[in-house]
């Protein structure tokens, strides 16, 4: 996967933004993994608002959307108040018929060193507490759970419980 080249998302990609978070919906409802993510659950207007206040990336291949994620620099929903020493991933997302496998991970790789060249210690996510699966994801990944979280808000539909995860970045020496 040499040709993986990720960029900052713009409004000209809004469609692809919306189209890859439902395909990874419908993905997931497939698969029986209910609760999570729901097809037609975000907009445009989600993307956008993300734009104004943290950063959305794309990953390519072949001048091809293979995944996208949003990196936020706070998440008091989830987190609480904290001092700006983290990134917070939300919204990975891989299109399978583009990506070959390992691209989650070359996209969670990429937004680590995006959280580490603005000077930032660790990057946090949270992942839905009943998603077993995406759980051990993360922690194979280098995640650590650091803590749980009841009731935080949705963007559309009832609150939910997430497991807190956390990777302390490497030092710069």
């Amino acid at each position: 996967m040499n040709d993986l080249r990720v960029r900052a998302a713009t409004e000209a990609d809004l469609t692809v933004l919306v189209r890859l978070r439902d395909d990874a919906a419908r993905w997931m409802v497939a698969r029986g993994i209910t609760g999570q993510w729901s097809p037609g659950e975000l907009d445009e207007d989600h993307f956008r608002r993300v734009m104004a206040h943290g950063e959305v990336w794309l990953a390519e291949v072949g001048g091809r959307v293979a995944g996208a994620w949003e990196l936020w620099w706070e998440d008091e929903a989830a987190w609480g108040s904290q001092p700006p020493v983290a990134g917070y991933v939300h919204r990975l997302m891989v299109d399978r018929g583009v990506a070959a496998p390992g691209t989650g991970r070359l996209l969670l790789s990429a937004a680590e060193r995006r959280v580490a060249a603005v000077g930032r210690a660790c990057v946090r996510l949270d992942c839905l507490a009943d998603n077993a699966q995406l759980n051990a994801y993360y922690q194979h990944a280098g995640y650590r759970v650091v803590g749980h979280k009841k009731g935080k808000p949705q963007p559309s539909g009832p609150s939910k419980s997430f497991t807190l995860l956390e990777k302390e970045l490497p030092t710069a020496a």
